[in-house]
């Protein structure tokens, strides 16, 4: 009895050496976002490292009551404490570096120093979400001579507006962005296959047509070319809605036949995975090389839809997927494809938003294709290309497809710049008054005191059209050759914290609408196009019937895209003027 007391006691007493303790915790950003991926390393395991989950919490076992912790992450301080207490919940908070805070601002489209915004009125339809824009207006370039815009390759716009004239309906204002209609039509006269290191800026001052006091100020930047046999590989990620609201022909079957377009240009150093949401999230087909193209064709043609969209947990396994397989040096992007409508997890703008930026630093690119309609979010897409330091494209049929994915391939899926944009100082003895025509900002960016310009990504090759409308303070005559404006162009170099700069000057040149070249003309009636349609107070009583009339004037008859675009003015009249085109039968009989 005794040797059992004896045996008793020796357990009581070595029982707190081996006794365990469970350190939990969360850690948080001086936002409050739950962080996830954070590197954690106690004292008591050396250099071990355990990592926080996608919750931003952790639990580690340890064997003593306190112990001191240091934690880190790419763009936030190191933070150590001790001793924390294990017998206790701890509660972490990282401050972000000035660079990182920087992405959480409200970021601007276009910018003018010192200038403030004004309110405007909500628009939606079918149940589509658009974000709330505000138009620029004319600002007197002797207060506020300095102004500037994002560059980017976006063109979802245009696509949508095509969409809903082809069902017979009025546009969403707020679905109308100008610099994305410019941005869908090829209008460089380049050499578009010679490789070039620089990017380039051509200017033309022309006549107005729908103001003879003012001038229009054409402004044409394209993006240096890589050399197509030294394109780096690429790690693409397919992230695809299979969600139940999927389930029609012009949702997830269109973007079978899209994806499988996309893989039949992959090569054997490639690497394409496919990550599939609706119901739960799915790894479909882990890395595999470019060169298996029935294989991957196979998956992407296996998938159907079902199920709810938990869109927030799939984009953290694409871009942790991403990750596991990043080429250094290489074009590792995120293609996410969906009409938008996550109804799992985080879901607001401003949720996804907090987000994504914190996978921008990873090197990671997100391309967003649209598609879709009646429960289509715009708004959801384009704050996630944004943010995700990527691009956004709608995809409304199988030409489109090949066109995005297939035609302009390297614009849409290799950066050569990032924040790239310009900034123009107009001078005041020249111009006394300039409006840019699109590139109008989110509504609440504008109301947030603190929001700045952001610029965008740019493809390979890719040209980009802005347009000003300007009132002249002198008579053509006297500002002949006089300087209308300085333009600087500035981005980072890809993969880099490099930042170019390029100087380009405007000078007083004007020339006659109808005699200059007809890319400029087209690109006037389309800006014209979308003015119209959104009802703009600057159309001075310019009609659809006018934009047709330019537009006839100068689109190419080899080029079925501008072809196209006739025909959907021809449509828009009988949409948007019913009236009109009822008189004009009665007067023919």
């Amino acid at each position: 009895m005794k040797k059992v007391i004896w045996v008793f006691l020796f357990c009581l007493a070595i029982c707190p050496l081996y006794s365990q303790y469970y350190l939990r915790g969360e850690i948080k950003d001086d936002r409050g976002r739950l962080l996830e991926g954070v590197k954690i390393l106690l004292a008591s395991h050396g250099t071990i490292p355990y990592f926080s989950g996608s919750s931003g919490n952790f639990g580690i076992s340890l064997t003593q009551a306190s112990d001191s912790i240091t934690l880190s992450m790419d763009g936030y301080e190191i933070l150590t404490k001790k001793p924390i207490d294990a017998r206790q919940y701890q509660s972490f908070v990282l401050k972000m570096l000035p660079s990182t805070a920087q992405l959480y601002k409200r970021k601007l489209s276009s910018a003018t120093t010192n200038l403030k915004a004004t309110s405007v009125s909500l628009s939606s339809v079918l149940g589509e979400s658009y974000s709330n824009l505000v138009e620029n207006s004319f600002i007197d370039a002797g207060k506020y001579p300095e102004t500037g815009f994002a560059l980017n390759v976006d063109k979802a716009s245009y696509s949508n507006t095509r969409r809903f004239i082809s069902n017979e309906m009025k546009v969403p204002a707020d679905a109308i962005r100008i610099e994305e209609m410019l941005n869908y039509f090829s209008l460089s006269k380049e050499n578009t296959t010679a490789p070039k290191k620089d990017f380039s800026c051509t200017t033309k001052l022309t006549t107005c047509p729908w103001d003879q006091a003012n001038r229009l100020l054409f402004i044409q930047v394209a993006a240096p070319r890589l050399n197509l046999d030294s394109i780096p590989p690429s790690n693409l990620v397919f992230l695809i809605d299979i969600s139940g609201s999927m389930d029609k022909p012009n949702r997830l079957p269109l973007l079978q036949s899209a994806f499988k377009m996309l893989v039949d240009n992959m090569r054997q150093r490639d690497t394409i995975s496919v990550v599939t949401y609706g119901g739960g999230v799915s790894i479909a087909l882990p890395p595999t090389s470019g060169d298996q193209k029935q294989k991957i064709k196979a998956v992407i043609d296996s998938l159907t839809a079902s199920g709810d969209t938990p869109g927030e947990n799939a984009i953290r396994i694409a871009y942790g997927l991403t990750k596991r397989s990043f080429i250094p040096k290489g074009n590792n992007r995120v293609i996410l494809a969906t009409d938008g409508d996550f109804n799992i997890g985080q879901t607001s703008e401003k949720e996804l938003e907090d987000m994504i930026v914190g996978f921008r630093q990873t090197g990671i690119y997100l391309t967003c294709l649209g598609v879709g309609m009646g429960n289509y979010k715009d708004s959801k897409l384009e704050t996630l290309a944004k943010k995700g330091n990527g691009n956004f494209a709608y995809i409304d049929n199988l030409a489109e497809a090949q066109k995005v994915l297939v035609t302009e391939f390297t614009q849409t899926m290799y950066s050569v710049a990032d924040n790239a944009y310009l900034k123009i100082s107009f001078d005041p003895g020249t111009v006394k008054e300039y409006r840019l025509i699109g590139f109008d900002n989110i509504k609440n960016a504008m109301e947030d005191s603190t929001s700045e310009l952001e610029g965008g990504e740019i493809g390979s090759g890719h040209s980009v059209m802005a347009i000003f409308e300007l009132s002249p303070a002198l008579k053509d005559s006297l500002a002949k050759q006089r300087n209308l404006a300085n333009i600087s162009l500035q981005y980072k170099e890809p993969k880099t914290e490099n930042t170019r700069k390029q100087q380009f000057a405007a000078l007083y040149d004007m020339t006659r609408l109808e005699n200059a070249d007809s890319s400029y003309r087209f690109a006037a009636s389309v800006a014209m196009f979308g003015l119209v349609l959104k009802q703009s107070k600057y159309t001075n009583g310019y009609l659809l019937e006018d934009v047709l009339s330019l537009a006839r004037s100068a689109a190419n008859i080899n080029d079925m895209h501008q072809q196209e675009f006739l025909y959907l003015i021809e449509k828009a009249i009988k949409i948007y003027h019913p009236v009109k085109q009822r008189k004009r039968k009665g007067e023919n009989r």
